[in-house]
């Protein structure tokens, strides 16, 4: 008996792999060649990854804008492979005239980009080739870097903020925002080897998972806000103010922990000429930071895991005229309570988030660097949209270099998620058409339609934004539709306890919900990421038989979206039967519904909400 359930199971087991037929790059193909991951969608028996430890420190002296810095790497091969150089990653390059860019850039964007001043590996100083413009650096290694064997290197280095601030710069000439700004080692994974991708402020990041200790010396009366768990209070904060940060860190109250006038009259801070500010944070993909000396600061905390009443600190740093950023740790209390209850309903993983005031509208770990504005729902909306990244792609480990979709596509549904509880369904679904889906459901221009799955790397405008955000949220929600709610989350929770801190691909993630499901989604995958489908249906006729009546619609554009069919009877009374994306599994290009008219029908309309239909004169029929 046993054998013949064994053999059942491998039966079973081969025709899961047989089903899975997604176009699939033959690098990816490879890793799973080499059981590094699995067809089920889970890591395989032999996945791995590298990770690094972080020793770094740096120095500010507003409103100097140079920075210097120095550090040191502990980096462990966890790879099969013996490595023979190490790759760095040098963002700030980016700033440098001729850098590889996708947009022209002013002047005051312009910098000397990163000067390595001292490179040394295991305590042997070696010779640093200037990079030239290229964000990557390729470094031999003296002695190569065996499987399970970790080198220890040391860099000191310095740049120029930027004057201009975007993702990173001087938001004022005493206020600087620090992100990307120390030397890293590049990626090294189990299917593309080295990331060697240059950084062209279009595309997004690819970072290792390691642990950090960061130093920031400042002079007296600058506050530090930065990723990690602040570890001296007391040897930088006057007693009244580190007594209200750790208050606020079990309080549900927003504390203000230090005003603009206690901040510019240099009551906040210990008064040493340099303050040393240290943060830890372990097993996290990247670090950044503020500094400033007349921001205000606000905190608070809130339960984000309800099973063990853990909190999570939020904060916020502003200028005191942003009406705004007064109600931002009220936002962010909101945004984390909701995010780690209802979707994606994992408890936020972090023990605090920072919100910036600042230009970029833009998310790192543990922080968010977002500029003001007159409209707090619009404020809110971008606060929650930047925390909703802690989940995709910090906590899961995505490649968003190439695969924005993976992190960009999770966060837009999701914005829209709370949206709905935030403003209501109306509100919510006309504030999405508007600002992710109209521009590309309406416009016929080839780069519209290009497949999700394209690699982000190698596309801009256009191709790039809607392929990120609108086009693979919808058919992120088009799925829930497909699954229902229940079926929906226990999938995306299992692909994400199998695969948060690690690296997964779009394959890990199609393969993980098919399985979680106990269903080949494959039509669905292919059907949404890898076509150059869009949103088109049209009625082409409808006939009755009695009451019953039976609506045929075709699907011009490809794509399997909900859709409404609206009944309106003869005496002007509406009937709505809503159709998910399961209608056209059957047949993709052609469906029938057939409904109860249990009245003389006068028209049908179709109406898709936010999944719009790119040509809406073909979705009406008329009684003649």
């Amino acid at each position: 008996m046993k054998t013949v359930i064994c053999l059942f199971g491998m039966i079973l087991s081969l025709s899961m792999v047989q089903a899975q037929q997604l176009y699939m790059p033959r690098n990816i193909k490879q890793a799973y060649q080499k059981g590094t991951r699995s067809m089920d969608g889970k890591p395989g028996p032999k996945y791995w990854q590298n990770s690094a430890r972080y020793t770094i420190s740096i120095t500010a002296m507003p409103p100097n804008r140079a920075i210097r810095g120095t550090e040191e790497i502990t980096y462990v091969n966890n790879s099969p492979d013996t490595l023979r150089i190490l790759l760095f990653k040098l963002f700030l390059n980016s700033h440098k005239p001729g850098a590889i860019r996708q947009s022209p850039v002013s002047d005051d964007y312009l910098t000397s980009g990163m000067h390595i001043d001292k490179y040394t590996e295991n305590n042997q100083e070696k010779e640093w080739q200037d990079a030239g413009n290229s964000t990557t650096k390729r470094v031999a290694l003296t002695k190569p870097l065996m499987p399970r064997d970790s080198v220890k290197l040391a860099i000191d280095w310095h740049f120029d903020l930027s004057a201009e601030s975007n993702r990173e710069g001087s938001l004022d000439s005493t206020t600087f925002f620090l992100a990307y700004f120390y030397p890293r080692i590049a990626v090294y994974d189990d299917y593309y080897g080295w990331d060697r991708t240059d950084f062209t402020e279009a595309q997004e990041f690819y970072n290792d998972f390691n642990d950090y200790t960061l130093t920031v010396n400042v002079p007296k009366n600058y506050i530090v806000w930065s990723t990690g768990d602040l570890v001296n209070p007391n040897d930088v904060l006057q007693p009244t103010y580190a007594k209200r940060l750790a208050e606020s860190m079990k309080s549900d109250s927003i504390i203000h922990v230090a005003t603009l006038a206690e901040v510019t009259s240099g009551a906040v801070t210990q008064q040493q000429t340099m303050n040393k500010w240290q943060f830890k944070a372990n097993n996290i993909p990247d670090m950044a930071l503020c500094i400033s000396n007349h921001y205000v600061w606000d905190a608070s905390s809130v339960v984000v895991d309800r099973k063990t009443n853990r909190r999570a600190s939020v904060q916020a740093a502003f200028l005191d005229t942003a009406q705004d950023f007064h109600q931002m740790v009220k936002f962010g209390r909101h945004a984390l309570d909701w995010f780690s209850t209802n979707w994606p309903g994992v408890p936020y993983p972090y023990s605090k988030t920072t919100l910036i005031q600042g230009f970029a509208d833009m998310e790192y770990p543990m922080m968010v660097n977002d500029a003001t504005t007159s409209d707090l729902n619009f404020s809110r909306f971008v606060a929650e949209h930047e925390l909703a990244h802690t989940w995709f792609p910090f906590y899961m480990g995505i490649n968003e270099t190439r695969y924005g979709f993976m992190d960009e596509g999770w966060v837009t549904a999701l914005e829209y998620l709370i949206s709905q509880a935030d403003l209501g369904n109306e509100t919510a679904a006309r504030n999405f058409q508007q600002f992710r889906v109209a521009y590309w459901s309406k416009d016929p221009s080839a780069e519209q339609d290009l497949p999700i799955i394209t690699p982000a790397n190698i596309l801009s405008g256009a191709a790039l934004g809607n392929n990120e955000y609108g086009k693979a949220a919808i058919g992120y929600l088009a799925l829930k539709e497909l699954l229902g709610d229940a079926a929906f989350k226990k999938a995306l929770h299992e692909f994400m306890d199998r695969w948060h801190g690690k690296h997964p691909t779009p394959w890990d993630m199609f393969y993980s919900f098919n399985s979680a499901s106990g269903q080949n989604l494959n039509w669905f995958w292919n059907n949404w990421f890898f076509s150059n489908n869009y949103i088109d249906f049209a009625i082409r006729q409808m006939t009755t038989t009695g009451t019953k009546a039976t609506i045929t619609l075709d699907n011009i554009g490809g794509y399997v979206a909900p859709v409404d069919l609206v009944v309106t009877y003869a005496d002007g009374s509406k009937e709505t039967f809503h159709q998910t994306p399961k209608l056209w599994q059957a047949n993709q290009k052609q469906a029938t519904v057939t409904i109860n008219a249990k009245k003389k029908i006068q028209s049908i309309t179709l109406e898709g909400g936010i999944y719009m239909d790119a040509d809406d004169s073909n979705d009406t029929w008329k009684a003649k």
